[in-house]
């Protein structure tokens, strides 16, 4: 296992996630549990791309309940198809919000949170998860954000 990230930060969005995603690979293959891999994940993204908040929410019944996440507090409970999160789960689809005050209904956790993109994580074609991760800054978000991010969401 590895001890540190090993990251240029001179280098582009595509050049960090593509050095992230070995990284990533080597740290959860040989770990089995959920949480310890998402709290390393989120670690992970959050150290290399030093977002506002990063983390996952979990699905717990008819909710989605707070997991291992990096940054300030958070929302602990979001409705199926309520929000960002709760709409990606519904949808099964990654979403982008380059500005959540625009997205109806948005839920803010944090007045901060100015750009939003939430990937649904599935396993046996069920989303079990969802890992959300918002910036501080409008339009944070784009394809290669939800490429990387989709990639290693199958890390789970």
């Amino acid at each position: 296992m590895a001890e540190e990230l090993i990251i240029s930060k001179g280098s582009s969005k595509e050049e960090l996630y593509k050095t992230l995603y070995p990284q990533l690979e080597s740290l959860v293959e040989n770990e089995d549990d959920l949480i310890a891999n998402m709290a390393n994940i989120t670690s992970a993204l959050k150290e290399t791309f030093d977002f506002f908040w990063v983390g996952f929410y979990r699905v717990v019944g008819d909710r989605l309940v707070l997991g291992p996440f990096q940054g300030p507090i958070a929302c602990t409970n979001i409705a199926f198809g309520k929000g960002v999160c709760g709409k990606s789960w519904k949808e099964e689809k990654t979403i982008i919000v380059p500005d959540v005050d625009k997205f109806p209904g948005h839920i803010a956790c944090s007045s901060m949170s100015r750009s939003e993109i939430v990937v649904p994580i599935l396993k046996e074609n069920k989303v079990i998860a969802v890992l959300d991760v918002d910036s501080d800054k409008l339009d944070s978000f784009d394809e290669t954000d939800a490429y990387y991010l989709e990639k290693i969401s199958l890390l789970l």
